[in-house]
């Protein structure tokens, strides 16, 4: 007789349309999947958390495979600038605001930095403009090396330093491919370039904040947790995120919810069927690394 698990893994199977070779890989995938479910069912029994997990696309994932998506590398060239302001807002949304482009997905391909970056780059000309244009990730993935090697991971401040002299191309014109390729950069016109960027005081809730209120900002995380990874909605406020940072996603708002919890809105890479339509919110816990260590890295380009 089938179990729960088995029905709900038949479901996951149809859902995203998955197909196995042979007898032997289905059942090595149906185990991950009721590990997950595990996982999940532990993670929603907690009291303590205030968000819920579920199941998505990485279901079935090895941890080999979920891990070669989570690309961020620390990479730093005697930073100019430094952002330790006060925020003044208490609250602020760039989505609403129109600064933030749709959500993307990286597949699997370890290039969240170069999405992490053009969302930064999408809304810093936006609020210079009042114009939104979507940018190309692939461009960075095929010709920026400022610590960066593609679809092997990059680093989001040596992207904003090559787009200073380096204009940033339209997704439309410079199309995702989700692997390394050649880079094709001579081929288009280029948009803008940045000017410059600041990286944001490390493990300072005001400046972080700042940053933000002045525009979307890069951040590095750490994604490898199963609560990070199985995240559905809610604010993400569990310590088991941990900080060391392999992740790069983009800081696109704060604010309080109605239960009193402040939080980071945060945008990944990973699609709109993942997390809360490609968001999640991170909980703001004051001074320090930080949820997921979301006040660690934090950069934001201007142009």
């Amino acid at each position: 007789m089938l179990s729960a698990v088995d029905f709900s893994f038949i479901h996951h199977v149809a859902a995203h349309n998955l197909s196995y070779a042979t007898v032997a890989e289905f059942n090595a995938r149906k185990a991950i999947f009721a590990q997950v479910d595990a996982e999940i069912t532990q993670i929603n029994a907690d009291d303590s958390n205030t968000f819920v997990a579920g199941h998505n696309q990485f279901s079935t994932w090895t941890e080999a495979e979920y891990k070669q998506m989570l690309g961020y590398r620390s990479w730093t060239n005697n930073v100019v600038s430094v952002e330790d302001a006060t925020p003044t807002a208490d609250s602020v949304n760039w989505v609403t605001s129109g600064a933030v482009t749709a959500v993307k997905n990286q597949g699997s391909c370890g290039s969240c930095w170069s999405f992490s970056s053009t969302g930064a780059m999408e809304g810093a000309h936006f609020i210079s403009t009042g114009t939104l244009l979507s940018l190309s990730e692939q461009e960075l993935v095929d010709c920026d090396h400022n610590g960066s090697a593609g679809c092997s991971g990059g680093s989001m401040e040596g992207a904003f330093q090559w787009y200073q002299t380096n204009k940033a191309e339209l997704e439309s014109d410079y199309g995702y491919t989700g692997k390394n390729g050649t880079c094709q950069e001579t081929s288009y016109t280029g948009q803008f370039n940045s000017t410059g960027y600041k990286t944001v005081t490390a493990n300072s809730e005001s400046a972080f904040k700042a940053s933000i209120e002045a525009g979307p900002t890069s951040v590095a995380i750490e994604a490898d947790k199963m609560v990070f990874e199985m995240y559905k909605t809610g604010v993400l406020s569990s310590p088991m995120c941990g900080t060391n940072l392999d992740h790069g996603v983009l800081a696109v708002g704060y604010g309080t919810d109605s239960t009193g919890q402040a939080y980071y809105l945060v945008k990944n890479s990973w699609g709109a069927s993942w997390g809360d339509q490609g968001y999640l919110k991170i909980a703001d816990v004051g001074d320090g690394p930080g949820i997921c260590g979301i006040q660690m890295a934090a950069v934001r380009p201007t142009v």
